[in-house]
């Protein structure tokens, strides 16, 4: 059977939109809709009741926050959360003034605040510390330059992120300790990658204990301590007061997919948080079987992205939504399958033999899912939405197309 070389003109084969049809949202407005939907919403579920419930504190020269944090979240707080699991991310002096101030059999601090508190079993030792470290994979005694303030700023945000991999996990990323730049850097670690479970804080200790050596937490009976001024006082009087610092969560609006699985640099997210808030484009590459949206480059398999193609040229060229069953459909489906394939492909042959007559319900169905499963795996669901084939109208007269402006398709 001689083979048909498809050149369609589009507008010869579909009807033309009514002029009632509502007019298209302007870009602007439908990057507001984007940005107003990738807030993730703070879920009702407490953190306390997941039951692996992880504390990670950032920290410098001063291990007492971790003291004061824990005893803050699992003695002063009602109702308490009570990590099942510490975590704490310092330099190298730091892990070392940890080891031992807190985790020594004298003076033992951590073993002592659980003794005092009667806690149950938590797992913090020197394996649960994380020393930082320069590109050369050398432990950092200190942030000292501009590379050195990249490596913390991936190694900080890939602990986040993998700690905010487990669902069965609430994540409590305290603030308090360490340089400036490390707490901005789990702060917005978290913001990126947190869910609705997850929190962030900071720990007020009174004064004179704030910035004492010798003060890790109030103890239950009086312990007299020498203060930073060189003034006496008891630990027994301190208040440790948790400030829960607000956050907004963007997980599932603006990091796509394959950054929630790691391997990139806290630069990287960043760069795709910020592409995902821009308005929405699509750029559809033919010849490479990839499309461009939200910043990520996301390969198709050949049918499912001549589909795409389709409803794209169609919207780029104003025509109405389509039905399985509209004009001309399966002969503009070979069109674009054919500048992806060749016509001389055995593919293209089996799928112009197959929609000689036409293009089914159950072909259209498929294919049109195939395209947004694939959009969805790669940008997640909230990301995905603006570039999704949409239904419109009700059955059994529903039609299928993009909600993209026409301005914001391309093709390459």
């Amino acid at each position: 059977m001689a083979r048909t070389e498809y050149t369609i003109d589009y507008r010869s084969v579909v009807h033309r939109p009514r002029q009632t049809e509502k007019k298209a949202t302007p870009m602007a407005k439908q990057a507001t809709d984007t940005a107003n939907q990738i807030v993730t919403p703070v879920a009702t579920c407490a953190p306390y009741h997941y039951p692996r419930r992880i504390l990670l504190a950032v920290a410098g020269l001063s291990p007492q926050i971790l003291t004061e944090t824990l005893y803050a979240l699992a003695v002063a707080t009602a109702p308490p959360f009570v990590p099942t699991a510490i975590r704490l991310i310092t330099t190298a002096e730091g892990a070392e003034r940890a080891r031992l101030s807190l985790l020594s059999d004298d003076p033992g601090w951590f073993a002592r605040l659980c003794r005092d508190y009667q806690l149950p079993p938590i797992d913090f030792g020197p394996h649960a510390i994380q020393i930082l470290s320069d590109a050369a994979g050398r432990p950092l005694a200190d942030i000292r330059d501009l590379a050195d303030n990249a490596c913390v700023a991936d190694q900080i945000t890939e602990t986040i992120r993998a700690l905010t991999s487990d669902p069965s996990c609430a994540l409590h990323v305290s603030l308090a300790g360490g340089r400036k730049t490390m707490g901005y850097y789990a702060g917005y670690a978290l913001s990126l990658y947190g869910r609705a479970q997850d929190r962030l804080s900071h720990v007020l200790v009174t004064e004179p204990f704030e910035q004492s050596w010798n003060f890790f937490y109030p103890t239950p009976y009086p312990r007299v301590i020498e203060t930073r001024d060189n003034k006496l006082a008891d630990s027994q009087r301190a208040q440790v007061t948790l400030a829960e610092v607000p956050f907004v969560r963007l997980r599932a609006g603006v990091v796509p997919e394959r950054l929630l699985n790691g391997g990139a640099s806290f630069g990287e997210t960043i760069a795709a948080a910020q592409r995902a808030l821009e308005p929405p484009e699509v750029v559809i590459d033919l010849d490479n079987r990839r499309l461009q949206a939200a910043g990520e480059s996301i390969a198709l398999a050949p049918a499912a992205l001549a589909f795409y193609a389709l409803m794209a040229r169609r919207r780029h060229m104003g025509l109405h939504a389509a039905r399985w069953n509209s004009d001309g459909l399966a002969a503009q489906y070979l069109h674009e399958y054919q500048l992806i394939v060749g016509s001389a492909c055995g593919d293209y042959e089996r799928a112009e033999t197959a929609l000689a007559n036409g293009m089914s319900a159950d072909d259209f169905d498929y294919r049109r899912s195939r395209a947004n499963k694939a959009l969805t795996e790669a940008l997640g669901a909230v990301l995905a939405k603006p570039y999704l084939i949409h239904a419109d109208g009700r059955r059994p007269n529903t039609r299928y197309g993009l909600r993209l402006q026409p301005e914001a398709i391309r093709f390459r």
